[in-house]
């Protein structure tokens, strides 16, 4: 999780989804945002949604579990969670697309399934009446070794420019997003559409937009440098926990042993 910049000032950020990889112009890996999150918060609310996903799955699942030898009925459970995260990801991704083509004004063809989304999501580009200034660009701290993608900076009829991130779960808006939205605001620069860096432009405020296939909600979020500060702690957490060995395979030394 350490990043060292290299002797030179970094040409090109390149990102690449799914694995959302940020290499510099050495090929050295850069930690993401939301690595960095994952890694060092502590996620209690996932274990909760993990038995409640595999319980979920058996009750629904009854007969074809039944049917099923014990060894491959264990793989279904044990699998289950996987594919409710993996679907709800690929979900995110798809309505952030469209969300993009979206508050740039392009015309987008909407699967069935995404259409209360992709509506809810056109019903706050209507009340809202967002100018896009950056839409989907890479960001960089060079200070502080991370890179990451913000989803889009507005501006408002009022002159306020906004960094929002927009949320598809369907548990809500979880505090981190704060640490997420005051990393990419306090980053250094952004990669502009003609490979150049820019500096990172000033914004008033932050917000989550939490977009369902039932609504919207809109919610404020405080990305000061004092939560900036609280990310930086979280970034060193994530760069020791990525640090310790794992210990796996020969036992080489144990008991009252003295080794040689």
């Amino acid at each position: 999780m350490k990043y060292c910049p290299p002797a030179r000032r970094v040409d090109r950020i390149s990102f690449g989804k799914p694995t959302h990889h940020y290499v510099d112009a050495n090929n050295q890996r850069i930690p993401g945002v939301t690595t960095i999150l994952s890694t060092g918060l502590p996620k209690p609310a996932l274990v909760n949604w993990a038995a409640n996903t595999t319980a979920a799955y058996a009750v629904d699942n009854w007969e074809t579990l039944e049917q099923s030898k014990p060894s491959e009925r264990l793989k279904l459970l044990q699998k289950a969670r996987y594919e409710d995260r993996d679907a709800a990801a690929k979900r995110g991704t798809e309505i952030h697309a469209l969300a993009d083509q979206l508050i740039n004004g392009e015309t987008v063809i909407v699967p069935e399934e995404l259409r209360g989304h992709v509506e809810a999501y056109a019903r706050f580009l209507d009340d809202w009446q967002p100018e896009p200034i950056l839409t989907e660009v890479t960001v960089v701290s060079y200070t502080h070794g991370y890179a990451g993608t913000l989803d889009m900076i507005y501006r408002l009829s009022d002159g306020t420019t906004i960094l929002a991130d927009i949320k598809t779960s369907r548990s809500g808006i979880y505090g981190e997003t704060a640490l997420q939205l005051a990393a990419y605001r306090f980053a250094d620069v952004y990669l502009a559409d003609d490979g150049t860096e820019q500096p990172m432009p000033p914004v008033d405020e932050c917000a989550a937009i939490w977009v369902r296939a039932d609504g919207y909600s809109v919610y404020p979020m405080t990305c000061d440098e004092r939560t900036f500060l609280d990310f930086r702690r979280v970034q060193q957490t994530a760069a020791v926990l990525d640090r310790l060995p794992t210990y796996k395979g020969e036992e080489i030394f144990h008991g009252t042993e003295t080794p040689a």
